[in-house]
């Protein structure tokens, strides 16, 4: 065979064995495809709204949905002035004299892909009237502060010492649009941009240009921003303000004048400062605006956004965040609390997650922390129109535990069966898995084992910690109730607490020393322990003297959960706790707060103050080397960037830099405690 027909009989044989490929995966796709219902829109169907807010909320609202801050999920280093939504945005070109050129766009802290830049944030006012953060990328590395100066802003990017991997300086590139679909024109004038939004005109202005300054072909950058521009090279301090023009020197005093002010609203805290700072950069950086819901709330973290369309409220997570809020900003902590109970399903309860476009999960919640919040919050600022409005969706939820998770007298983990509406991608629907998700401990091992029972669709798992928190929230709301005056469902709540507690009592096994998870298939206790096996403590469940058994004979135990870091979310003796892979060992916030609040509630001072103590050093580990505030933590090294499963910038992991902050502002009462 010649060379000709040679080449002629390899692209026949490719072309057959592409065929061949392509037909295969035809096939395959349009099976695949065929197992899913067909969905007439990308949006969830319609669902009955929740009541109008009250004027009180809406209200909060429209005090939080004001003025210069980084609203926008998509980068830290974007400024957005709300309600008009105009936008400033900072990119970076990275130039060279071959192939390599690059630009950064958009820019979101804990970003693991390779060559993704890495941020480091630092302050960030509740407000946005002061933030601070640095990046690096590609060899550059450059600091950007943003302050508040009488309603308009400024903006000082800095470029910082750095080993470049060009001999070409780099550019400074910033822009303005309207996001969200807002109606607005923004328009280049030669020495600045001009802007007109639905409240009038804004001009932006940048140091890099003088008055008058003719449009120069050095302000030309060869980048995919469709708005007006400013471009410079960036090899000196560039500022940039809005309404009047400003020198580079005037910027820079607004800048550390209200750095100052930060700093010295934070050191009000006094011992407690570092941690406020903390908490208040923390919730600071992950608080963004929804345009579609028009409000204001703090997800978990903006590269969780990213795959969830803009956003993602988890349950727990969000009740959170509205605690952790509560340390300085009242309207973000009602916020979010309000928010996630606003997300409520048909059915009656708080979803496990919900997104934009209305998909939640249909079919299951997570932990019922609500009630808990809500009240920790009143008893903090004491506005019952809060409980008002709070109250109706507390009650359904509550109320939905008892008629849907009830097994055998007790209450398991699990998911409904046909729902309405539906996710129609949501391939955990009816599935054992999707009963652990409810949990909110997608992998623990403490479910290895657990039968589910296809008929009623829950685990076959007497929860320990499901039936505390359950309890515990029945207390909360009945607290509720009596401030609000309903006498008929503070009696319910009370009847359905005693009747749980009941059946907690009888998963207490003495001679282990600690309430057990109870097998309802074979009968027998599991002892496989986590720190959900305290939660009684939280749901004051326990006598004093069973407490004072579950904290030596198993806290305080090096060989289960004490140590340098703490607390393991499996006990050290577990077979699982060398996994070290998401609830596999690992280190939680949620998990250390809530055994602390369980902790208040005795009179053991010395163990309470040792836990926030430990917590408080876990977290400054990362916070201090890398800015970090991690989903979950090695309990071994107490690292949090070992995997990739651990979220660099998890609003949830300052739980353990709050429960030191309680513990030095605000410990229990000798008399609250049970004794």
């Amino acid at each position: 065979m010649n060379h000709s027909m040679k080449v002629c009989f390899r692209a026949l044989l490719v072309l057959l064995i592409f065929a061949g490929i392509l037909q295969n995966a035809v096939a395959q796709w349009s099976g695949a495809a065929a197992s899913f219902p067909a969905a007439t829109s990308r949006f969830a169907a319609e669902q009955p709204a929740p009541p109008p807010p009250s004027a009180k909320y809406r209200a909060v609202q429209q005090r939080l949905a004001q003025g210069w801050n980084t609203w926008d999920t998509n980068s830290v280093t974007t400024q957005v002035l709300l309600p008009e939504g105009l936008a400033i945005h900072f990119g970076f070109k990275h130039n060279t004299g071959l192939n390599t050129d690059a630009f950064l766009g958009d820019a979101l802290i804990g970003r693991l892909q390779p060559g993704a830049e890495q941020v480091t944030p630092g302050p960030h006012a509740w407000d946005g009237s002061y933030t601070d953060l640095r990046v690096a990328w590609r060899g550059h590395s450059w600091r950007i502060q943003s302050a508040h100066d009488a309603g308009e802003l400024v903006l000082l990017a800095t470029p910082l010492p750095s080993t470049p991997i060009s001999a070409l300086p780099p550019t400074m590139v910033v822009s303005a649009d309207f996001l969200w679909n807002r109606p607005g024109t923004t328009l280049r004038r030669a020495d600045f941009i001009e802007t007109h939004g639905a409240s009038g005109s804004v001009q932006v202005y940048c140091t890099c240009d003088p008055p008058s300054a003719q449009t120069r072909s050095s302000d030309y950058a060869d980048v995919p921003v469709a708005g007006p521009y400013f471009a410079v090279d960036f090899t000196a301090p560039v500022g940039i303000s809005t309404g009047r023009r400003r020198t580079l020197a005037e910027i820079q005093v607004i800048i550390e004048r209200q750095r100052q002010a930060y700093e010295q609203s934070v050191n009000s805290a006094g011992t407690a400062a570092s941690i406020r700072d903390a908490i208040e950069t923390t919730l600071g950086w992950d608080t963004i605006y929804d345009p579609d819901k028009r409000r204001v709330i703090s997800p978990v973290s903006r590269v969780w956004n990213q795959n969830w369309g803009g956003y993602v409220l988890f349950d727990w997570d969000t009740f959170f965040a509205a605690t952790l809020a509560s340390i300085g900003d009242r309207d973000l902590a009602y916020a979010n609390a309000m928010e996630i109970l606003r997300e409520e399903t048909p059915a009656g309860f708080v979803p496990n997650f919900a997104r934009p476009g209305g998909w939640k999960s249909f079919d299951h919640s997570e932990p019922p922390v609500g009630a808990i919040t809500v009240l920790g919050l009143y008893q903090q600022f004491h506005d019952r129109w809060f409980l008002a409005d709070t109250f109706a969706p507390l009650l359904s939820w509550n109320r939905w535990w008892d008629q849907h998770r009830q097994a055998q007298g007790y209450l398991a983990w699990g998911d409904d069966a046909k729902t309405d509406p539906t996710d129609p991608d949501d391939g955990f629907r009816e599935t054992r898995q999707g009963a652990i998700y409810e949990s909110g401990l997608d992998n623990s091992p403490m479910y290895d084992d657990a039968v589910y029972d296809q008929k009623t669709h829950l685990l076959e798992i007497a929860d320990v910690g499901l039936m505390s928190l359950y309890i515990a929230d029945c207390d909360a709301l009945a607290q509720i109730a009596d401030v609000l005056e309903k006498t008929a469902e503070a009696r319910e709540l009370r009847d359905r607490s005693a009747r749980y507690r009941a059946s907690l009592a009888t998963l207490w096994s003495e001679q282990d020393g600690i309430f057990l998870n109870k097998d309802l298939h074979t009968g027998q206790f599991s002892r496989r322990m986590s720190p959900t096996n305290f939660y009684p403590l939280l749901a004051r469940a326990a006598t004093s003297a069973q407490a004072q058994a579950m904290i030596q004979k198993h806290l305080l135990n090096p060989k289960e959960f004490w140590g340098q870091w703490v607390i393991p979310a499996i006990a050290r003796n577990d077979p699982a706790f060398t996994d070290q892979d998401y609830w596999r060992g690992r280190i939680w916030g949620p998990m250390n707060y809530l055994v602390y609040l369980g902790l208040r509630n005795y009179d053991v001072p010395d163990s309470r103050r040792d836990l926030a103590q430990k917590s408080y050093e876990l977290f400054l580990k990362e916070w201090k080397e890398n800015g970090h505030v991690h989903e979950n933590y090695n309990a071994i090294t107490g690292s949090g960037d070992d995997v990739t499963s651990s979220d660099r910038f998890y609003h949830w992991g300052a739980l353990l830099g709050y429960v030191e902050y309680m513990e030095q502002a605000e410990p229990p009462a000798a008399s609250q405690t049970v004794r």
